[in-house]
């Protein structure tokens, strides 16, 4: 099923999407919640009633008086409040291609252990308008990935068995302001600044049922599942980028697997595949470059309409507005007297 949430008299709702049809969750049961904290936190519950209710509205037109156009309203993130947000680097690839750019061979350590950072789950939103400040504009890029969120529960989850820990599937756009980036990991330390600004996902959650026909094998010494589908982005309605989920080297089971050592995950935490290749300006950039050094570089400007399409996970639309302020914190930088 499709779980989508919009605001509803100015208020967070779930929703199931049906034929471009959205019903609230009680249409389905009574007894199923309005929010989706609620339903991630009570999912073993909760999604057994969805299924039944979902599968009876599917056989019956009686409800449709309850529904609401979906391209009325206004979508929120499928997760509006993730408890946190955590990107994966799981796409050898992308990681590959940006280190043969920078002139440095393959890290033998991609191969040998899935690796994260934390992002700003407060910065999460879904379909619309994305503000930018002036210093996000200094190299301001899209990440083409594909997101998980957790729905239940634990700690030491071993590969083998994290894929339960899935609630389901999204698109997610890892926005990127490089120039703030590369300044701030000169130190060793981050992203930060660069990243935490806006992370877009949706614009729906898909669950795992309904992207049964996709699923592949992991790759061979891997363990999970994975699922072949294709994905693009385009800018201004060019595309730019395209890719496939099958092509993810280290499994979303792997990487709950690292995440959950020692540590406590929960429902509605966030986790990003980390970006597919060519997903993303910088790579393709120094692509560019690599192959004609007179290649003209391009970044995401005020006004700019970045779309992100996958198979049955929708499209993600997202309009880059410029903050009207001169204030800048790259300019703030100290230098000996």
């Amino acid at each position: 099923m499709k779980l989508v949430s919009y605001l509803k008299n100015e208020k967070e709702q779930l929703a199931v999407m049906v034929e471009g049809r959205l019903y609230d969750m009680e249409t389905l049961h009574p007894d199923l919640p309005d929010k989706m904290g609620m339903m991630l936190n009570h999912w073993e519950q909760y999604l057994p009633l969805a299924t039944a209710g979902l599968k009876k509205l599917n056989e019956s037109s009686i409800e449709m008086d309850k529904a609401v156009e979906y391209n009325k309203v206004n979508l929120l993130a499928p997760v509006p409040h993730p408890t946190s947000c955590r990107d994966g680097y799981a796409f050898r690839q992308h990681v590959a291609a940006a280190r043969k750019n920078r002139g440095v061979a393959m890290i033998p350590e991609f191969d040998q252990y899935p690796i994260f950072y934390f992002t700003n789950h407060n910065s999460i939103q879904g379909p619309g308008k994305v503000l930018c400040m002036p210093d996000h504009f200094e190299k301001l890029d899209f990440e083409l990935e594909v997101a998980i969120v957790i729905c239940k529960a634990g700690c030491n989850v071993k590969a083998a068995n994290a894929d339960a820990y899935i609630g389901g599937l999204m698109i997610m756009n890892d926005l990127s302001a490089r120039q703030l980036q590369q300044e701030e990991m000169l130190l060793n330390l981050g992203p930060a600044k660069g990243k935490d600004f806006a992370t877009c996902v949706g614009p729906w959650l898909v669950t795992l049922d309904e992207l049964a026909s996709f699923e592949i094998p992991a790759k061979a010494n891997h363990i999970g599942k994975n699922w072949n589908l294709p994905m693009t982005c385009s800018v201004n309605g060019v595309q730019v980028s395209a890719g496939n989920m099958k092509d993810m080297d280290w499994t979303f089971a792997e990487i709950i697997e690292r995440i959950s050592y020692g540590v406590d995950i929960y429902p509605g935490d966030i986790i990003g595949s980390g970006t597919v290749g060519t997903g993303c300006f910088l790579e393709l950039n120094g692509t560019g470059k690599l192959n004609d050094p007179s290649y003209k570089e391009q970044w995401l400007q005020d006004g700019d309409t970045v779309a992100m399409t996958m198979e049955r996970l929708g499209t993600l639309s997202n309009t880059i507005v410029a903050n009207k302020t001169d204030w800048s914190i790259l300019q703030q930088k100290k230098y000996p007297l």
